[in-house]
């Protein structure tokens, strides 16, 4: 049990949070987890694909918070903001488009080493136990993200906050702290989406489907993200030529969000960088460039398919000589993917 020795509140939390690098913080009561039966229905219906981690025993750990960490009573829940490219930038089939979020030093390492120094300044007040949680930690952040505050789930499944949007990252301080909250902050905010359905008709692959319970849910086994970073094996062809230019991950149903109009915005965010360039990455040279980013996530051999697909999307001849080196790899899958590509550049009817 904790041993507080002077009051802890979530204004005082939020300070703090503010402090150490988070835009976004909020605190919850540890009590039964928001949205777990929904989480099970998800999984049930076969939705996660091939993400085992979410499907396998760790399934029934987000029942929880206790499984986590014994004797929890308070989450502190965060959101660390990051900059995204303009909406209405203009797209060019030439450049591969990473996700925003996988631009710079992977956001696990800043998230975690942000949760540490928080967990730090909170124990200069109180003893305490604690666990610090990113995406890879088995808990419903977003539903959780909801209960302290930061945001509602929306369309597109994504947490949107109503001044900040949903071009944030999310972290969790489990705590063994009884940490007052105040209902005007640390509390459902509600759910602004209304009729907007830009999300829903703008996604390429239509993963954004409607759930049981009459709200919406992400079918990972349609998701351009999901494509381009969990999926190990081929990217089933009938959705390739929707992939369009996007390599590591995707950003459109947040691009379209008019809740992201006033968000932190900078041209050169979610970077495009030449397919050509990408395409003549070694392997050494692929995990040396990516290393500490997200990106490292696709693999090698999965980001050179993704590589394989855009180009193919791309319908620029220019692009047929490094499909053709990539035809004849000794990766059968990578080989596979660029035939494809070839088959699909402007004239190339004689492509194999």
């Amino acid at each position: 049990m904790a041993i507080v020795t002077q009051p802890v509140s979530s204004h005082l939390v939020r300070e703090l949070a503010a402090e150490v690098g988070f835009q976004l913080a909020g605190v919850a009561v540890a009590g039964s987890v928001p949205d777990f039966e929904r989480f099970r229905g998800w999984i049930e219906r076969g939705l996660a694909g091939e993400m085992r981690y979410l499907s396998d025993h760790r399934a029934d750990v987000r029942s929880s918070l206790a499984n986590l960490l014994p004797g929890v009573k308070s989450v502190i829940s965060v959101g660390m903001l990051y900059e995204y490219s303009e909406l209405g930038s203009p797209a060019d089939s030439s450049q591969g488009r990473i996700a925003a979020y996988a631009v710079g030093e992977d956001y696990h390492i800043v998230i975690r080493r942000g949760l540490e120094a928080l967990a730090g300044r909170l124990s200069e007040m109180a003893e305490f136990e604690w666990r610090a949680c990113v995406d890879t930690a088995p808990v419903l952040e977003r539903s959780i993200a909801r209960d302290a505050g930061l945001g509602w789930i929306g369309k597109n499944t994504c947490l949107i906050n109503q001044q900040s949007g949903s071009f944030c990252l999310l972290g969790e301080l489990l705590t063994t702290l009884e940490i007052a909250v105040d209902p005007a902050f640390d509390a459902p905010p509600p759910d602004r989406c209304g009729t907007c359905t830009r999300c829903l008709d703008a996604c390429p692959t239509q993963a954004l489907v409607p759930s049981p319970d009459g709200r919406f849910e992400l079918d990972a086994r349609l998701c351009i993200s999901y494509f381009t970073i969990e999926l190990r094996g081929p990217v089933p062809e009938e959705h390739r030529s929707a992939i369009g230019n996007n390599v590591f991950g995707c950003d459109i149903c947040q691009d379209v969000c008019p809740w992201n109009s006033s968000g932190p915005t900078n041209t050169d965010a979610g970077s495009s960088i030449a397919l050509e360039e990408l395409a003549g990455l070694s392997e050494t040279e692929y995990r040396s460039r990516f290393r500490q980013t997200a990106v490292s996530r696709a693999k090698y051999s999965g980001f050179l398919r993704n590589i394989a697909v855009a180009m193919g999307n791309s319908g620029q001849p220019q692009f047929r000589e490094p499909l053709e080196r990539m035809a004849n790899s000794e990766d059968s899958s990578l080989a596979e993917h660029a035939r494809w590509g070839l088959r699909g550049l402007a004239g190339d009817a004689e492509a194999p």
